[in-house]
């Protein structure tokens, strides 16, 4: 006879660049009853090597992987490997980052305030093949449905040349958007001059008036 689903151990995995944050959740996984932290990851590399050597049930992911994104990460991993379930844990509760995670491949989100009893829960459920939301997304999610999807704009760019649009388009320089999305300024600039070139404009004021045509910027 096969072994009751409840009684198996869920393997788990831990990607985040913050070690503080992998060790105390790393703790926390290892005293639940049925739950057994198998490795971790800083960024993406590493989060794709660990999911094809020891194949966890679950993978904890943050969405900040230095200059790559927990985005990216997950819709690599779902490809690859679409019998690991991704839980999304991360400090980013807007909607971009909430729909780009789910959109590639997601089965959960919560947000780093979760308490361990939340964790646990979105861990079970993941791994159960549940869609689970944390209170404040779920809201969120809800509210998005009920007024309607709108398409986002520019689908050319990807999720992290959005964001950065987003922000120049706020009239932020690339100092400073550097330092709220915790990249490098040439990192920045890379993906400034990839944005122009799809968006077909000249110069970052052309960009600026597009992006804000499209409703960036506002925030």
């Amino acid at each position: 006879m096969s072994p009751d689903p409840a009684d198996r151990t869920i393997r788990v995995a831990v990607v985040d660049d913050h070690p503080v944050f992998r060790l105390g959740m790393t703790a926390l996984l290892g005293t639940l009853t049925g739950i057994e932290c198998v490795g971790e990851a800083v960024d993406v590399a590493s989060a794709l090597e660990l999911a094809a050597t020891h194949a966890p049930d679950v993978i904890l992911m943050d969405l900040h992987l230095g200059e790559r994104s927990g985005v990216e990460a997950t819709r690599l991993i779902r490809s690859g490997h679409p019998e690991i379930a991704v839980l999304v844990v991360t400090m980013f509760d807007d909607d971009d980052s909430l729909f780009g995670a789910l959109r590639a491949g997601a089965s959960g989100y919560l947000l780093k305030g979760a308490s361990p009893q939340q964790v646990e829960r979105g861990v079970r459920a993941v791994a159960n093949g549940e869609l689970l939301l944390g209170p404040e997304i779920g809201a969120r999610a809800v509210g998005f449905l009920t007024r309607g999807a709108e398409p986002l704009p520019f689908p050319q760019l990807t999720d992290r040349e959005r964001e950065i649009l987003d922000h120049v388009a706020q009239g932020l320089d690339n100092t400073t958007i550097a330092q709220r999305l915790a990249l490098r300024p040439k990192t920045v600039r890379n993906h400034l001059s990839n944005i122009l070139v799809k968006l077909g404009v000249s110069d970052r004021a052309q960009a600026i008036v597009r992006a804000r045509e499209n409703g960036l910027g506002r925030r």
